[in-house]
């Protein structure tokens, strides 16, 4: 009996620990039918970021890459594009997740053997967080325009893209500005640099407000995009810097 009434005592001790402030920075595993998984809450910078690994093989090294670089890029792209943004993002790393990366409801889902095949291409974070800063919820923002200002939020905010070998392609005749992520991003960075520095804050600002359209390249640059792509063509040429 007297072991018995020590055992619901400590088990009352248990259950009345503050396991939140435990899990603040420290993971926990659990092993059940649905297989491996861990999770870490991890708080700086007024931000707080929710890590879930799915996949026991997952290189350590890379995740603490991918948490430095999200409370790196996350504040600069917030403040630079939307504050008001949320304070609090997911990554799930997901081994049954098939494309490299995807993100929605501030959620952002990463496949594990990308990372494995691409262990420096860290900056997939920096595109899929900026799609949590855009907050596109209007239905009128083009699918090319808003994967082509993740990317140009990735060459500008980027922490890891030139050891990873990412780069924006040159211009050539073949594309179209509606090609999207790199060669859109390229020439948003053109824009910025030979037109109008501000533009893509601007685009971006009116694409969350829902107040995007066709005649806001005008408004902000004073020519259409189709224009702004035949200039592009005769004088494309950039210096670029990748961090």
């Amino acid at each position: 009996m007297k072991k018995y009434l020590i055992g619901i005592f400590c088990g009352i001790l248990l259950l009345s620990f503050p396991l939140q402030d435990m899990a603040q920075r420290h993971s926990w595993s659990n092993y059940s039918t649905s297989g491996f998984f861990t999770k870490d809450s991890i708080h700086r910078k007024g931000y707080t970021l929710l890590f879930i690994n799915k996949d026991s093989t997952f290189d350590l090294n890379i995740k603490r890459q991918l948490i430095h670089t999200f409370f790196i890029v996350y504040p600069e792209e917030a403040m630079q594009f939307n504050p008001q943004t949320v304070k609090k993002v997911t990554f799930i790393i997901d081994p049954h997740f098939k494309g490299v990366a995807a993100t929605g409801n501030a959620v952002t889902r990463l496949n594990p053997q990308w990372f494995k095949l691409h262990p420096k291409d860290i900056d997939v974070v920096t595109h899929e967080v900026m799609h949590i800063v855009q907050d596109y919820h209007s239905g009128n923002a083009p699918g090319w325009l808003t994967e082509g200002i993740a990317d140009y939020a990735r060459y500008i905010y980027g922490v890891n893209n030139k050891a990873s070998g990412w780069t924006m392609p040159d211009y050539n005749a073949g594309q179209s500005y509606k090609n999207a992520y790199r060669i859109t991003a390229r020439f948003l960075v053109w824009i910025s640099k030979k037109v109008n520095s501000s533009i893509v804050v601007r685009l971006d600002a009116a694409l969350r407000d829902g107040a995007y359209t066709e005649d806001t390249w005008k408004k902000l640059t004073g020519q259409t995009v189709d224009q702004l792509w035949e200039e592009y063509g005769k004088n494309s040429a950039l210096t670029l810097h990748y961090h």
